[in-house]
């Protein structure tokens, strides 16, 4: 490629939005109704259910609360890992991910019937059947509802102040043009990043591991961080692909910047796969009765058969498809691939909760689609309204440029 035409491109791509990327008031009126739409249904569906079947109820909740808190968790750690990395090349999306960080707030309000459901997701809440089991006693200064619900209070602080702190600092640096300001949340993310692996790994072990209390793993957190930022690059793509389409960011969101977020995601997959296969192992090996027995639930039945699908895809066929640079350049092959993933990563989460309900085998319940209606809907319309309050490229941040002219020549 010639160098003048090169930089002639990337002169025009600085010209196109020498005014801040905006969605227009009302652009999204139409999708936000549907949206809202979406959370009216699955709400209403959902306290039908919880009058109908309570467990299921709390179960399917948990689960897509989960789904999709995930995915803000996952993009918090991506806006916090490129200021960490000094990285150049993701400037021109990470006010997706920083609106998509930035809706945490909203899941501390989607907690609260988690926390009225403990009594039937959690079985050390049952104070006779804990005075009876030696080990639940020997946990009880750890596992117990006001230090749960305490815990929890802290980790929607940490999130919802790193999200916040990053968001507003990156919309700032739009009006100010101040450079330092890049280099102070550089300097920030690294405590925030710590903080961040803190609580989500505890938030794995609280919410997820601790349905099964006679079980437990010290991998169990990186497994379920892991699953978190492979969907939220999911997200990424996804949302990088609609704005494009609708005409907001197709001088900035390129193929190159699809070609990164595709490697993004192989990458993920094998260190999701990794971390997968390190824990199974470890225990296969050790064979001790109280940590195989968590396993042994899920190769059963109908749960072996979604183990086997996880492992064909959630790992190999995204490892096959998107190995090659060829198919990584091609927006529409890795936003399907995105696609996947993301449902993927819904069945990972439904194979790590409902067993402690559904120990017979698999099923999709009524409950489980109204619960990702409902709360995706609410996320759904929040991340659109993060959107759009402020400009979808972060204009005053230094290496902007370098973003613009990012160019994959292998």
């Amino acid at each position: 490629r010639a160098p003048a035409a090169s930089s002639s491109r990337t002169v025009a791509r600085e010209q196109a939005f020498h005014d801040p990327i905006h969605v227009p008031a009302g652009a999204w009126a139409r999708a936000r109704g549907a949206f809202a739409l979406m959370a009216l249904a699955g709400l209403a569906l959902c306290g039908l259910g919880f009058a109908l079947d309570r467990d299921q109820f709390f179960f399917s909740w948990i689960t897509s609360l989960l789904f999709f808190l995930s995915l803000s968790l996952g993009a918090l750690f991506f806006v916090m890992v490129q200021h960490l990395a000094r990285a150049g090349w993701s400037v021109a999306v990470r006010r997706l991910a920083e609106a998509a960080a930035w809706t945490v707030p909203v899941f501390a309000l989607l907690f609260l019937p988690v926390l009225a459901g403990l009594d039937r997701l959690f079985p050390w809440t049952d104070a006779e059947a804990a005075a009876h089991d030696h080990l639940l006693q020997g946990k009880r200064g750890y596992l117990n509802a006001p230090f749960f619900v305490l815990r929890a209070a802290v980790y929607f602080a940490v999130w919802t102040l790193l999200a916040r702190y990053f968001h507003r600092t990156s919309v700032a640096q739009d009006a100010s043009r101040d450079p330092r300001l890049t280099v102070v949340m550089q300097r920030r993310a690294a405590p925030g990043m710590i903080a961040y692996a803190v609580t989500v790994t505890f938030m794995a072990f609280d919410w997820i591991m601790s349905m099964d209390p006679h079980w437990y793993s010290t991998i169990f957190g990186v497994y379920v961080w892991a699953g978190s930022v492979l969907a939220a690059y999911g997200l990424l793509t996804l949302t990088g692909r609609a704005l494009t389409g609708a005409g907001y960011l197709r001088a900035v969101f390129r193929v190159d910047h699809v070609q990164d977020l595709g490697r993004l995601l192989f990458a993920f997959t094998v260190f999701w796969a990794y971390i997968a296969f390190s824990q199974f192992f470890l225990i296969w090996y050790g064979n001790i009765p109280e940590e195989t027995i968590w396993y042994l639930h899920r190769a059963q039945g109908s749960w072996k058969t979604v183990s086997v699908v996880l492992m064909v895809g959630h790992f190999a066929v995204p490892f096959v498809l998107l190995m090659s640079r060829f198919t990584k350049r091609r927006p529409a092959f890795v936003a399907a691939m995105a696609a996947w993933i993301l449902g993927m990563h819904y069945l990972d989460l439904h194979w790590l909760i409902l067993p402690n309900l559904r120990h017979d085998g698999f099923a999709l319940h009524w409950l489980d689609l109204a619960s990702l209606l409902g709360i995706g809907g609410v996320f759904l319309l929040v991340y659109s309204h993060r959107l759009a309050a402020a400009a979808l490229v972060p204009t005053g941040d230094p290496r902007l440029s370098e973003s613009l002219a990012l160019e994959h020549v292998s």
